[in-house]
């Protein structure tokens, strides 16, 4: 089995008016969001911003003011099982409480997805996140690296083919490449952009502002449970909007000739002191 190479007709996910309040404190204040299919956005901003708190508003994992929609259809109307066929969700953390192999893992994106009657799509799916022969091995005795790809693994499997029926499928990350290296960090940003590419949507939270510059189609910037600023990443990565956001000077680069923004950290060690 292969990847399908058709691309359906764009659609989106829609957040309008999210708001999400723990215990005594409001988290998300009416938050706006839209996403694309056919494109990588991105959720990035400071610790606290309230990256992930809309992440999981919007896969009904806390409960929320506001509508989501996903592919036009309101996801309130949607049974759990429809909505594991059209998105999967790969959380920050997971806990297995239980021994299983590597293989078992991922094979439980068949069991939410429509890939079920192709037992070979966990073995090729572990072959995108570069696990290619671990499939007998336990999960536990993994790093931690190791079980987040084999988690991307489950998620791939579930969504496997990006368009289904001309209806484009999501793969919804929470902070993907947090634990890997760098060589992994772009495997797994590659498996993104390849997957929108082919028609599907990918929302991610990110934390790294270069990796997000070279892989994100679009970007939205949170600041105290709000959206600071919404574009591609030529529009959101300038030095007033980076500075107000995350409290400090972030000087922003563009190398030539394709004019990616990149930040330069060390470059706030230059600054005069009152500037940093």
């Amino acid at each position: 089995m292969t990847m399908t190479t058709h691309i359906g007709p764009t659609a989106q996910l829609e957040a309008k008016g999210i708001s999400v309040k723990l215990g005594r404190s409001q988290v998300l204040h009416a938050v706006d969001f839209t996403a694309t299919s056919g494109k990588v956005t991105a959720i990035v901003g400071p610790n606290g911003s309230g990256k992930t708190t809309l992440l999981r508003a919007m896969t009904g994992e806390v409960p929320h003011g506001g509508q989501v929609r996903l592919n036009g259809v309101d996801v309130a109307n949607l049974k759990p099982w429809e909505l594991a066929a059209i998105r999967a969700v790969q959380p920050q953390n997971s806990s297995i409480a239980f021994p299983f192999t590597v293989l078992e893992i991922v094979r439980l994106g068949l069991s939410a997805g429509l890939s079920a009657a192709d037992s070979s799509v966990p073995l090729q799916a572990l072959g995108t996140v570069g696990l290619s022969g671990f499939a007998g091995r336990m999960y536990q005795d993994l790093s931690g690296g190791e079980q987040q790809r084999v988690q991307l693994a489950r998620v791939i499997t579930q969504v496997w083919e990006p368009v289904v029926d001309g209806a484009p499928r999501w793969l919804i990350l929470d902070e993907p490449v947090a634990s890997l290296d760098i060589g992994h960090q772009f495997t797994v940003m590659d498996l993104a952009r390849s997957y929108a590419a082919r028609g599907g949507g990918v929302v991610a939270v990110m934390h790294d502002l270069n990796l997000t510059a070279m892989f994100a189609d679009h970007m939205v910037l949170m600041e105290a449970g709000q959206v600071a600023a919404t574009g591609s990443p030529a529009e959101v990565l300038t030095d007033a909007t980076l500075a107000r956001t995350y409290g400090c000077p972030i000087p922003v680069n563009t190398t030539p000739p394709i004019e990616i923004p990149f930040l330069l950290p060390q470059a706030r060690a230059a600054l005069p002191a009152q500037a940093r």
